[in-house]
């Protein structure tokens, strides 16, 4: 069928309108991986609330070569909450009476994934036990039970803990400080352990009202990844507190620029 003459002078930019979309096709960008070190629902709602595109990666469950394997693929890594640490990888083994459930096998994951993540320079993002956790791989130790070690001026943990908070004040200066712009709030609170003395490596960028540390951060951050921990849930807060959905999405900003400059 022959063309009425008005459309012959489309033809070319058709043609480079498809050439581009083929060529386009073939450098489709593939989405981004982030690695958790025990998935659950509330993280991966999350996460995906601030990028849809997001694929989350469980480490849990896998043999530790094939753990830290998987984080070759993923471009940050979120250490969970759950379990209380083992208060003998912090050298007061005599305080495990104080604590309750103890995974050995995730204290170890979590412990070479940690290192793992520091060696690749890899965004990092520790929660609650993975705080915790995270102080310990560097050295730093842990209160094993405040109400019997610490006190109950601040109540850190409730029956109900989807409706049990306390304030917060961030330290001026931070890191913390500088992504969620907040001097202080209120954030949810579920843990019986803390924090005691923080490792060499950390500075603490925010305290509950009754002096427990309740972030932590690199002290001279020059030179290495973005690294935070934080003692509450910001996974189970509606993203519009400040310490929820500005942390998420700092958080994936700087995964996104491991995945095109750190890879």
């Amino acid at each position: 069928m022959k063309l009425p003459v008005r459309y012959i002078y489309l033809i070319p930019a058709v043609a480079l309108l498809a050439g581009f979309l083929v060529s386009c096709s073939g450098k489709k960008i593939p989405p981004m991986k982030i690695a958790l070190s025990k998935a659950a629902p509330n993280y991966i709602h999350w996460i995906r609330k601030a990028d849809t595109t997001v694929v989350t990666m469980d480490c849990y469950g896998r043999k530790p070569d094939s753990a830290l394997a998987l984080l070759k693929e993923c471009s940050g890594l979120v250490i969970t909450g759950g379990e209380d640490v083992d208060p003998v990888l912090y050298g007061k083994g005599s305080d495990s009476i104080l604590c309750g459930t103890i995974d050995h096998y995730r204290d170890t994951l979590e412990l070479d994934l940690i290192r793992e993540a520091v060696r690749m320079n890899l965004p990092l993002l520790c929660i609650c036990r993975g705080e915790q956790i995270l102080n310990v791989a560097f050295g730093g130790d842990l209160i094993a039970d405040i109400p019997t070690q610490y006190g109950m001026s601040v109540i850190h943990k409730c029956e109900d803990y989807k409706n049990c908070f306390h304030k917060l004040k961030t330290e001026p200066g931070t890191l913390l400080h500088s992504i969620v712009g907040c001097d202080s709030g209120f954030v949810n609170t579920n843990h019986h352990q803390a924090i005691c003395n923080p490792a060499p490596s950390f500075r603490i960028n925010a305290w509950a009202t009754d002096g427990l540390p309740e972030g932590i951060e690199w002290s001279d951050p020059k030179g290495k990844a973005f690294l935070l921990g934080v003692q509450w849930h910001p996974e189970r807060m509606d993203t519009s507190n400040c310490y929820s959905g500005k942390l998420i999405r700092a958080f994936l900003e700087q995964c996104r620029e491991y995945s095109t400059k750190g890879k």
